[in-house]
């Protein structure tokens, strides 16, 4: 049961916003969400929700605002409850907050709404986007050619107009490169000024130091305990790491464990020189075609008839795993979607040895999805590739689709969420899942197959930390029985640790490919490497 903690609210400070014993229940589930939690913030207060993947994180920021059970109907009570004077919501899909289609438009009904002269408008819009980091040519811009990112710093621009007393932010840097965590923090910390902040957030580097409070949560939803982040992090260390929660340091803690070391052990290993995919990096001249599955070039994906990413050209082996790392916007996502037939394409694309067809003729349509359901593709947004309305039937559709019969491919979708820690769901739909757990679903179902080639655009995003570490080591497992990875991610500790190259995008094009450093102790000098645009996926 939870109690009040002394920390709850500061001494002396009266609460923005508070709810005394909630209990919720989510239709369809056996447990409850939470039993009897106490939970309060005081004006001014910056609190930190911290807590593993699924553990009921956003759903207490819903309640907390007044959107459950007021817009969003999940079965609650509770004992007291103050809601905030005025408050806004950053949600961790940014697609799900956005009223209108254009940039200019979702900004000006925001103002509408203030009664802020439309003379006015303009000059705060321009503001309040660099305020964010969202740099435009124009603001008439339709919001779905942005990329994630790109939205998610629309999405906070939105809220930040809103001048609230309290801010809600549902992990607003988790679609983010570097550089835009560092930009989106720096302009909350710019916009805080005697506003009430209450965070979910796995990726704290930036912002750890920011916050007055740290809540820390169980898996169960029950608070463990709370205080300033430094004695969290101090007195609660085998918690942290018994739920996989992250804090500084996981990165390092799991790479000297036996299964971190499993996971990102080197790639000069006597067994995997004697692979196909080894031999076939050593074919300097790229003719070799052991292991092949992939290879562009020149190769165009275009929205609208508009260029939006290219590749000069590229090899890809079995069983290698490629990085794709660049900046929000750069065409990452672009490459994957070009490469699973869902934007147009031009040039030369021959996938396990055979062309691929990129015409708009019915039989060039028919011979390319026959071809691409060689690949396995997980979607930036998860909810875009459910095709079921029960979560057991999710993961099996695809093997029954190819074949499996349905007992065979039940007890398989069993066994696939139990490994994606997703057990006891299989009868809930997937949109009832956390954005959390709906990643590790796309994730599920896309891994169940054992595919010749995955492509994974940005998996582990609004991950715990064992959930995240358990995805990579699945990856490896299937990189080691031959498929090939392609992943988009701004996770550079995944790029430096696993990787067997790294392929960088910028401005629409792949501009450079390296070997990832677990390729480095080998006989390649770092410092002989080029960095060419005439892109390869093998060690040149």
């Amino acid at each position: 049961m939870n109690r009040p903690h002394k920390e709850t609210v500061k001494t002396g400070q009266r609460p923005v916003v508070q709810v005394e014993g909630l209990r919720l229940k989510y239709p369809g589930t056996e447990h409850l969400m939470f039993r009897d939690l106490t939970f309060s913030a005081a004006a001014g207060e910056k609190v930190l929700l911290l807590g593993p993947s699924g553990c009921g994180k956003s759903t207490l920021l819903q309640v907390l605002s007044g959107m459950i059970p007021n817009a969003t109907e999940v079965p609650m009570k509770c004992t007291a409850q103050l809601l905030p004077r005025s408050w806004a919501y950053v949600f961790q899909d940014p697609d799900t907050q956005f009223c209108m289609p254009y940039v200019d438009e979702e900004l000006a009904f925001v103002l509408e709404n203030l009664s802020v002269p439309r003379a006015q408008m303009n000059e705060r819009m321009q503001a309040v986007l660099l305020e964010v980091g969202l740099q435009l040519e124009e603001l008439h811009v339709p919001i779905a050619h942005l990329s994630q990112g790109m939205k998610q710093r629309l999405a906070l621009a939105s809220a930040l107009l809103l001048e609230p007393e309290v801010l809600f932010l549902d992990e607003p840097s988790a679609l983010l490169d570097p550089e835009g965590r560092e930009q989106i923090w720096e302009a909350v910390k710019a916009v805080s000024s005697n506003r009430t902040f209450i965070i979910v957030e796995h990726r704290i580097e930036e912002m750890a130091d920011y916050v007055d409070r740290v809540v820390l949560f169980s898996a169960t939803g029950e608070i463990l305990g709370e205080g300033s982040p430094a004695d969290v992090f101090e007195r609660y260390q085998d918690e942290l790491r018994a739920y996989g929660i992250w804090y500084p340091g996981v990165w390092e803690d799991y790479a000297e464990s036996s299964a971190g070391r499993e996971t990102f052990s080197s790639l000069v290993a006597a067994e995997f020189q004697q692979s196909p995919a080894f031999e076939a990096k050593r074919d300097r001249n790229g003719t070799g075609a052991a292991g092949h599955v992939l290879k562009l070039g020149p190769f165009v994906g275009k929205r609208w008839e508009r260029p939006v990413i290219s590749m000069p050209s590229a090899t890809v082996y079995s069983g290698e795993f490629i990085a794709i790392v660049g900046p929000n916007g750069a065409g990452k996502s672009s490459l994957l979607l070009s490469l699973m037939g869902l934007l147009r394409s031009e040039g030369n694309y021959t996938l396990c040895g055979e062309p691929v067809p990129l015409g708009n003729k019915r039989k060039e349509r028919q011979d390319r999805e026959r071809q691409l359901r060689q690949i396995g593709f997980v979607f930036q947004n998860p909810e875009l590739q459910f095709l079921t309305e029960r979560i057991s039937d999710e993961v099996a559709y695809s093997m029954l689709v190819d074949g499996a019969s349905r007992e065979e491919a039940m007890k398989e979708a069993e066994d696939c969420l139990e490994r994606f820690g997703l057990t006891g769901t299989g009868d809930r739909h997937p949109y009832q899942l956390s954005t959390g757990q709906k990643r590790r679903l796309s994730v599920a179902t896309a891994m169940a197959r054992a595919p010749k080639i995955l492509l994974l655009d940005e998996p582990t995003f609004g991950q715990d930390a064992r959930n995240t570490f358990a995805i990579l080591e699945m990856c490896e497992a299937l990189r080691r029985a031959g498929t090939a990875i392609l992943m988009v991610t701004h996770e550079m500790q995944i790029a430096q640790r696993l990787a067997t190259n790294i392929w960088e995008v910028a401005g629409g094009e792949v501009t450079s490919c390296i070997p990832g450093p677990r390729l480095l102790s080998s006989d390649v000098d770092p410092q002989a490497i080029e960095r060419n645009p005439a892109v390869t996926g093998v060690m040149a």
